[in-house]
């Protein structure tokens, strides 16, 4: 199991740096495909070297000793027979087989809400045609038969006014038609229905789900864009990280990018990333401050609140139908032929009359069929979103808080001499959690765990802070930075060419 997974991520890694270089015409190093993907350095040399000879790369070789690595014949393997033919064949069908797969789900739990909806919609239908004979028929018969016949016509009557009201109104009409009712304008072609019932159950796809691979490629636009250097509450900006996880983490990205820790002068420790610095994209990566990522906040579901409130209306006349057919099913059991109508509840025993054409005992059908089955379906089709509601406001929180923690972190860094904490309070609302000052100040405590800062009452009495060390380290930082020699990202004149 281990080795198909280990397969499969090498697989995904190829694929990306394949991607990478397509998008890099004029050629790319180590550093630029290290900065498109965000894969580990000595991944990248060994995928690299592997699409080189798949694709028959044209390999120059520059005065630094760097490889500029380009595909001027195009991305043709090189590889042919019918072992690698198949395999390709076999990961195609694979993709193919999952999409359906998720294709046929979705279909399924569309086909089960609007299929038990307009079943059980017949069925008051059915009563209610059943309903309007029987009261024609006996006009002048004033039987108790009579009345349990005016009772379920009123009964389903309404139900037979709530299709009219859905189908007419509701926004999920609008959207199948595909045209507004009164007018001739045509309306903009929307979702799948079955894409917007699975939104309301199941939610879309996490809109950070790519967050790690995006999260590193901008630590390394920002390390290329500063010498090749970067310090730990950069990095803490950068990644919304407290300073004892930060500090591991950035050791994980020296392993991984060909980073070396150094001190400065002053003791201040930085991080180099000298490989990452040997890249062929000439674009200009210069900015100023520290620009930092945030996530996006989770959203229930990407569906209008008018069609997800339809969605609970039908599924909670499915729950309300199959509550009552398990209930009159278990109660009431089998009905003799001749008692159909009179015996037991109306909507009931007008089911059990019209099932008793094709089915010797429809009592099994109707306790399952129209009982069980439908009402733990609607059952789970509430309960999954109640929960992921919870979940997901839950989660939100914690991106709030994250994403408030880069913005505050940035901003203390960018004046460490005087810091107050509503100095900190952001304007978008992905980065404000409820309790805002609370969070302002556990920030501002989390970063006086690294760079102890001095305490000052303004005079309305509020706390400002003086972060003495980060002004140290960032004038330490500048200085080391400006003493860099520039030439040493450079990737000089080609002095070998593949192919002359």
């Amino acid at each position: 199991m281990g080795t198909i997974g280990e397969q499969k991520k090498n697989n995904a890694a190829y694929q990306k740096v394949l991607t990478a270089f397509k998008k890099q015409r004029n050629g790319a190093t180590i550093a630029d495909i290290t900065a498109k993907t965000a894969l580990p350095l000595d991944s990248v040399r060994e995928l690299v070297s592997a699409a080189a000879d798949e694709y028959q790369a044209r390999l120059q070789v520059t005065e630094s000793g760097e490889i500029l690595y380009s595909f001027p014949h195009g991305f043709v393997s090189k590889y042919h027979g019918f072992r690698r033919n198949l395999t390709r064949a076999i990961e195609k069908i694979k993709k193919g087989v999952k999409i359906a797969g998720v294709w046929i789900f979705k279909v399924w739990i569309m086909g089960m809400l609007l299929g038990y909806f307009v079943l059980f919609m017949l069925i008051a239908l059915a009563s209610l045609v059943i309903s309007v004979a029987g009261s024609s028929s006996n006009s002048d018969n004033r039987s108790s038969h009579r009345g349990n016949g005016l009772g379920g016509m009123y009964f389903a009557s309404q139900i037979f006014n709530l299709i009219i009201r859905i189908w007419f109104y509701s926004e999920l009409t609008k959207s199948m038609d595909g045209r507004y009712y009164g007018n001739r304008q045509v309306k903009p072609k929307g979702r799948p229905l079955y894409k917007a019932i699975f939104s309301f159950v199941f939610g879309d796809e996490d809109p950070n789900g790519d967050w790690p691979s995006r999260e590193k490629r901008s630590v390394i636009a920002y390390i290329q864009a500063h010498g090749g250097v970067i310090s730990l509450p950069e990095f803490m900006t950068l990644t919304g990280l407290p300073p004892e996880k930060a500090d591991s983490a950035i050791l994980s990205c020296c392993a991984e990018f060909g980073g070396l820790p150094e001190a400065t002068e002053e003791g201040t420790v930085v991080y180099r990333f000298d490989p990452l610095l040997l890249r062929a994209d000439g674009q200009d990566r210069s900015f100023s401050g520290v620009s930092s990522v945030i996530k996006r906040l989770k959203s229930f579901s990407s569906n209008k609140k008018t069609m997800n409130s339809w969605f609970g209306v039908i599924n909670g006349v499915n729950l309300a139908f199959g509550t009552y057919f398990l209930f009159n099913s278990l109660n009431t059991g089998i009905l003799m032929p001749r008692m159909q109508i009179s015996a037991g509840s109306y909507l009931y025993a007008v089911a059990y009359g019209l099932f008793s054409q094709f089915l010797s005992n429809p009592l099994p059908f109707i306790t399952i069929g129209l009982g069980l089955v439908p009402l733990l379906f609607s059952f789970f089709f509430w309960l999954i979103p109640g929960i992921r509601y919870l979940k997901t406001r839950e989660e939100n929180e914690a991106i709030k808080f994250e994403n408030l923690r880069k913005i505050g972190y940035g901003r203390i860094w960018e004046n460490p001499r005087r810091v107050k904490p509503g100095d900190l309070t952001p304007n978008t609302p992905e980065c404000r959690p409820k309790n805002l000052a609370s969070a302002e100040d556990k920030i501002i405590k989390e970063l006086g765990s690294y760079a102890v800062p001095e305490v000052d009452l303004d005079d309305g009495g509020n706390p400002v802070y003086t972060f003495t060390e980060l002004v140290r380290e960032k004038e330490a930082l500048q200085k080391y930075r400006s003493s860099l020699d520039g030439r040493a990202s450079s990737l000089g004149k080609t002095v070998f060419d593949s192919e002359g």
